[in-house]
């Protein structure tokens, strides 16, 4: 019997464990040497458990991010957090997220803090996991600072931001990153309204330095702050153009949805990979292993196996702990899908229903 060739791994982030979040939320409270001895016991926490699920690929979880984006306005300058412009009450959502001005020349001398994070991760993970880095694409990031005179609208924005995640990406590679993931849910929210073409232009000049260097993946979602998705959740006003996208691979969110439009994950095999999302971070339902075989089933009716790679819809810092653990125990079981298939003289897999 040869072996399965599905891969399992995840976008980046992972629950904060309570300890740190508290101590997060405390964090004036201690010195350098504090914070960076915070950082490496979460990001211990972090590697343990996805190590001790089996996943084939792993990050640090982004401890060192409050936010998925909003933790790189701290290393970008010519910006300053505005104050009374956001809902502070209520349900939560993301127009409680902050907002910052722009003042000056945006850029961003030291970096944007991922090498660092990524160096972190070797330090402290052990051998055989794929180590990967992910980081927001220039897009998303532009999301949340407001246009002035000099920059007027969100594009012009994202213009300035490009050279700056695009140094970022250099430096990951020079750093021997082997998986790198952009993340760009703003592309995926609003493609129903704005140009796909043009978000593809945007995120290639992006990632120029590091095509056919280092894995390259995309995350497609359509937004999880607080759990909550801020757009319509439809991948056909992307594509055919995201097709064109330069990524070894593309991440699309489908256990949320109810695997609604399963079969662009066809179109997408053509021409990449494609990871898969089967396990719903949105929800604390947590999948029996023989529903999330099931879900590989399906996919299977659309993509080759060589082709797939299976992961959480989105990032998991929405979820809880608890609850994380399970779906990614539960998600990695898959490969135990080895016991009930059987490969025939051809070659093939078949899969028992």
């Amino acid at each position: 019997m040869k072996n399965i060739p599905f891969r399992t791994t995840v976008i980046g982030s992972y629950p904060l464990p309570g300890w740190y979040e508290y101590a997060f939320s405390n964090i004036i409270s201690f010195g350098d040497p504090d914070r960076n001895e915070l950082i490496e016991d979460a990001v211990t926490v972090a590697i343990q458990d996805q190590v001790s699920a089996g996943l084939d690929v792993i990050t640090d979880g982004e401890m060192s991010r409050r936010n998925f984006n909003l933790s790189f306005y701290s290393f970008i300058e010519g910006i300053e957090k505005t104050v009374n412009n956001i809902r502070q009450f209520g349900p939560p959502a993301h127009d409680q997220r902050g907002k910052y001005s722009i003042h000056g020349e945006l850029s961003a001398p030291n970096g944007l803090g991922v090498v660092e994070d990524y160096k972190r991760l070797q330090k402290l993970a052990p051998q055989g996991p794929i180590l990967k880095a992910s980081i927001p694409g220039p897009y998303t990031l532009s999301g949340r600072l407001l246009p002035n005179e000099q920059y007027p609208d969100r594009y012009i924005i994202t213009e300035a931001l490009v050279s700056i995640v695009r140094e970022e990406l250099q430096r990951l590679l020079d750093a021997g990153c082997k998986e790198i993931t952009v993340d760009e849910p703003s592309m995926s929210c609003y493609a129903y309204k704005e140009d796909p073409v043009k978000f593809v232009d945007i995120f290639n000049r992006t990632v120029e330095p590091i095509v056919g260097k280092t894995r390259l993946s995309a995350h497609l979602c359509f937004g999880n702050y607080k759990g909550r998705a801020v757009s319509p959740r439809q991948y056909s006003p992307m594509f055919p153009a995201f097709l064109e996208m330069q990524v070894d691979e593309i991440h699309v969110e489908m256990a949320s949805r109810e695997f609604s439009e399963l079969e662009i994950i066809g179109e997408i095999a053509k021409k990449k990979n494609v990871t898969v999302g089967i396990i719903d971070v949105k929800s604390y339902y947590i999948e029996p292993v023989e529903e999330v075989v099931r879900r590989v089933h399906s996919c299977l009716d659309y993509a080759p196996a060589e082709r797939l790679s299976f992961a959480p819809d989105c990032g998991l810092s929405q979820t809880a702990r608890w609850a994380a653990k399970e779906k990614l125990q539960n998600m990695v079981a898959l490969i135990f899908i080895m016991l009930i298939c059987q490969i025939t003289e051809a070659g093939e897999l078949q899969y028992f229903h």
